[in-house]
Parts: C-alpha cells; structure tokens; sequence
C-alpha cells in the first residue's frame, strides 16, 4: 500500500491541546486533495498517516502536501510487514528504481520498541543488502539517495527519503482574519505569514475602476487565487473605492489625502470583516517604506479600526520581503504594470507626521458611517476554491 506520511512541526509541541491542532490538519488535507479518494488518516504519535488509493499520481500528491502548513516533511512511503526481510525488499526495490543515484544512507526510526533491531542495527542491516546488490556508495553526509524507514506495531514503511512540508500551524487553528490585498509585493507574502500562523483568511482588494484601468482587480484575483491553494477556500472582496477618493479630494487637506485614504480603507475593511464573521485584520505595512507608513501615520491609521491590526512585516526590508515573495510565487504577479488606488490623487508633498487631532477635523465633513457602509454595501464578493 502507498501512503503520505506526515511528520508534524509545531504541532509536536501542544501538549494537551494537540488533538485540535491535529484534528484542523486533517480537515484541511481533506479540503486541499477534495478531488482525490483519500483512504484512511490516523494519527501515530508525531505522524499523520494518510491512505493513497492504488494509480494515485504521487506527483500530484507531493505538490499538494508542500501546501499543508503544520507539516514539517512528508514521505511518499510504502507500508510493508514489521519484519527486516521485508524491509530489505521494498528498500532494494526503490534503490533500483530510483534514477541518477550514486550514493545512498538510511535513516531509521522505532516507533516500537519491541521490534528487534534497534535504528542503528535497521540502518546497518537495510544499508548492507542496498550495497551489496546494488554496489552503490554509501555516503552519510550528503547521499544522492536517503532510504527512510520507519518501524510501528502494525507495519514498516519505507520511503525514498524526506521532503520539506510548509512547517507553521494548521490554517484556522488561530482564528479568522481578512488581509488588505493591495496588488504589490508586500501584501501577499503579509497573508501568506499570518496563515503559517493558523489564521484563515479572507480579502479584500480597494480599486478605482473605471477611474482607471481593471488591472489591479485582476492582479488581485490571482494573487488571491495562490493563497487559496493552502486553505482551500477563500472570499475576495472587491470594493470600489473611487467615490470615497473624490469625496476626500473635494473636502480635505491635500496633504492628509494619503491617510483618510488609509483610515477609510481599515474601516471597509472591518466592516466586511465583520459581515464574513473574521475578527482581525492584516496588512503589508512595513515601517518606513512609504509616506503613509512612517510610525506617526500608522498610529493614526489604525485608530480608526475598531479591530486588532497585525502588520507581519513591519520590520522587514525590501529586499527581504521580495525574497520572500519570490519563494511564495506571487512576486511575477505582483510587478505587473497596474495603477494603484492609492496611487490616484495623491499630492506631491503628503503628510508623513499626521496629527490625530487634526484629522480627526478633517473627518468631520464627511459622513463616515454612511460612506463606510456604502462601500462595503457594493463590494463584489468573489468566492474562490481549491483545487
């Protein structure tokens, strides 16, 4: 038989509470391959265990298992009886059909203990029989193949080796959240951080369509459309927010443009965090990348959300944060040529040290709830799944 083996991260470390940590893995694998007859999914201490159907495409499976947070490593493995002869067998059997090997080592573990061999004697034991038929080298430090062997009560299995899981919590495990999704670099990788941290998110995107072209919309779309794929299902709303940047140019102080714009987007923001029932918000705002992110503007920023805030990457650079988006795969999306909501309107000297006090004034000629809950009134509600 073929099965996923799952080896745990932080979940490891829970304690009492670790059956819900591992109960919320489960849900999301069963969500991340709903179009794949899964068989039986037990925990076996710091292991998941997960039966693959016979014909299952194995590369299907290990691209999906790379999406699981809460996964240190994983293994394509297959289950043989608890007995060393038969270990030797399935070993031989993947050395042979592994292409491209020059050296090997194995690695083994003894869940059960009342196996006879312990892991050094298994490792001596599988690692004499490759050799021997096979005549590779055997290389402890850097082996073109490792052979994993992994002993229970009921069965041994044995895999080629380990691959890297995306480690983190368990996406829901910490609650519900929405991200402000802007189309850049910075906001992607910000969800993409929180949701490492367990917490499921939804999106929302501000555009000033039809003021300008629909490409940030678009952008958004499919930036949203890749951070699915590690929580099966999210919503995107898509708010136009070209009549709140009218209203503000016609009444305000062009120098505070850039942070009623900001205050009015954490609003809308929490108004449809709380119609999708999340209770945080996220965003990308690293401390002094731009004007509106200097620490004076974000204290007075997110005054005016009535959520808890969470800026992952507020002490990030640059360089750090396209790193990073480039290993998450959203970096080529989000240099795409758009035009910024933010982008339009904005003064040549915005105010980088606001001052509550007077923004507050400027606030009060607007009518803040009727405008807020306009906005999120007319949000288009996009709902996204995967696979």
């Amino acid at each position: 038989m073929h099965y996923l083996v799952g080896r745990y991260h932080e979940i490891a470390l829970k304690g009492r509470n670790q059956w819900r940590f591992v109960e919320q893995l489960k849900q999301n694998l069963r969500a991340i391959f709903a179009d794949a007859n899964l068989g039986t999914m037990r925990s076996e201490g710091p292991r998941l265990i997960v039966e693959l159907p016979e014909g299952t495409d194995e590369d299907l499976v290990a691209a999906r298992a790379t999406l699981l947070f809460g996964l240190q490593n994983f293994s394509l493995s297959h289950s043989v009886a608890p007995d060393i002869e038969e270990i030797k067998r399935e070993a031989l059997s993947i050395a042979w059909g592994s292409n491209g090997v020059r050296s090997f080592r194995v690695s083994a573990t003894r869940s059960d203990k009342r196996f006879a061999l312990n892991s050094v004697e298994i490792e001596r034991a599988v690692g004499a029989a490759i050799k021997d038929a096979t005549g590779l080298k055997v290389d402890l430090e850097n082996p073109s193949l490792t052979v994993t062997v992994e002993i229970f009560p009921q069965a041994a299995f044995v895999s080629a080796g380990k691959l890297p899981g995306a480690g983190g919590l368990p996406v829901g495990v910490t609650g519900h959240g929405i991200a402000l999704l802007s189309g850049g670099i910075d906001s992607p990788v910000a969800a993409y951080r929180m949701m490492k941290r367990g917490l499921r998110l939804d999106f929302v995107h501000f555009h000033s369509h039809p003021l300008v072209s629909a490409a940030s919309r678009e952008k958004a779309v499919e930036l949203a459309e890749h951070l699915t794929r590690y929580q099966a299902h999210s919503t995107l709303c898509l708010v136009a927010f070209a009549d709140v940047q009218r209203a503000i140019v016609a009444r305000a102080p062009r120098s505070l443009r850039v942070v009623l714009y900001r205050r009015f987007m954490i609003r809308i923001a929490a108004a449809l965090a709380r119609r999708l029932g999340a209770k945080v918000l996220v965003t990308g705002e690293s401390l002094g990348q731009v004007a509106s992110q200097t620490l004076e503007n974000m204290a007075v920023i997110e005054r005016a959300s009535p959520l808890p805030l969470l800026r992952p990457m507020v002490g990030m650079d640059k360089n750090e944060i396209v790193e990073q988006a480039r290993r998450l795969g959203t970096f080529e999306t989000s240099i795409q040529p758009d035009q910024d909501c933010c982008s339009l309107f904005v003064p040549a000297h915005p105010e980088t040290r606001a001052n509550l006090d007077e923004v507050c004034v400027a606030e009060s000629a607007f009518d803040v709830e009727t405008m807020v809950a306009g906005a999120a009134r007319n949000a288009e509600i996009v709902r996204l799944r995967f696979p």
